[in-house]
Order: structure tokens, then sequence, then C-alpha cells
């Protein structure tokens, strides 16, 4: 499906004429193509964005999953990607992508773009058991603005008490609603 908000090199232009469009301020890199420079960012576009990277076998978890929701502002130097179908699948080799070949649970799994993304009471979840510290900070922000995916992560590690390193989510999102709670106390 050709968007016309996003481009893939070879689609409708070259990557040269892609990248003289860059130059030139009317196209900006967004994941695995370009939009223009005046167009809104929204979930769909950056999904869609990473549709050539992950193809209908693969979604977009982690970080990457985080910055398509919008929990992230910056786009991720290296994506992160996780098996969404039964059969597994040779990771080809990509130096902008972390694959993971664990399967994601279809429960776990949303379409945004013609994309598999991991949902965001995933997303939070897995970001929050990461032993990462940039992916802590990350879980424990977004927990602190978003306290509707942040009651719904808590509700994932309920259903799934013996996921590996779910007591690390569990404690790192209860200190994340403690802090919140006593800063909103501190203002008052």
């Amino acid at each position: 499906m050709v968007s016309p908000f996003l481009f893939f090199a070879d689609e409708r232009l070259s990557l040269a004429e892609l990248s003289a469009a860059c130059l030139d301020g009317l196209l900006v890199p967004l994941g695995a193509g370009y939009m223009p420079a005046d167009a809104a960012e929204t979930p769909w576009m950056r999904a869609r964005s990473l549709q050539p990277l992950l193809g209908e076998r693969w979604a977009a978890v982690r970080s990457s999953a985080a910055w398509i929701h919008g929990a992230r502002e910056e786009e991720p130097t290296a994506h992160h990607v996780q098996r969404a179908g039964a059969t597994r699948v040779r990771a080809r080799f990509d130096a902008r992508i972390v694959y993971h070949d664990v399967r994601l649970a279809a429960d776990d799994v949303q379409t945004i773009g013609g994309v598999s993304v991991s949902s965001p009471e995933r997303t939070l979840v897995d970001l929050a058991r990461s032993d990462d510290d940039i992916d802590a900070h990350l879980a424990r922000t977004w927990a602190g603005v978003d306290p509707h995916v942040r009651t719904s992560a808590e509700a994932w590690i309920s259903r799934h008490p013996r996921f590996p390193y779910v007591r690390r989510a569990a404690t790192l999102l209860s200190g994340a609603t403690d802090s919140r709670e006593s800063e909103m106390s501190r203002q008052s």
C-alpha cells in the first residue's frame, strides 16, 4: 500500500531523490522511510514507517513499541522486534534491528498501520522488567505520566505471575505510583 505521507526507497522515488528532498528540507527520515517535513508524526505513521523492517512476521516491541505508542519522543537507534507468528523465521542481519525469537502472545499484539506492535501494557511491562537503565527510566516516566497504561500493565502482571522478571516490573511500577503520589502531595 503506497501512502501519500510515507516514502520508501525505490517505491516511488530512488534513495538519491529522497536524500535530496531531505537536504532541501521537504522530507525528514522516519523509521525505514521518509515523511513530509510538515506532516504530523502520529502512531500510525511511526508504525507504518517500520513496515519494511518488520514485514508480516515480526512485531515492534520494547523501546520501538514505546516510540510508536508515543511514550518515547525520539526514534530508537536500533529497533526491537519479536516474533509474532507461530512459525520460526530466520532473522536477516540488519544492524538497525535487535531480534527476540520468543513468540509474542496474540493477546499482546495489536495492529497499527498494518504493522504488528506489542500492546501498550505489554510494552510497559517489558520495559519495566528489563535490566537496562534506559528502559527502566522510560518505564518509570511512562507509568508516571499515563496512569491508565500503568493500571493495565499491573493487571497484565497479575494475570501472568510466573512471567520472567515480573517481580522487577511490579516493583518498578509500584515505585512509579508512589513517586507520582508523593509529587502530587508536595504540589498541594
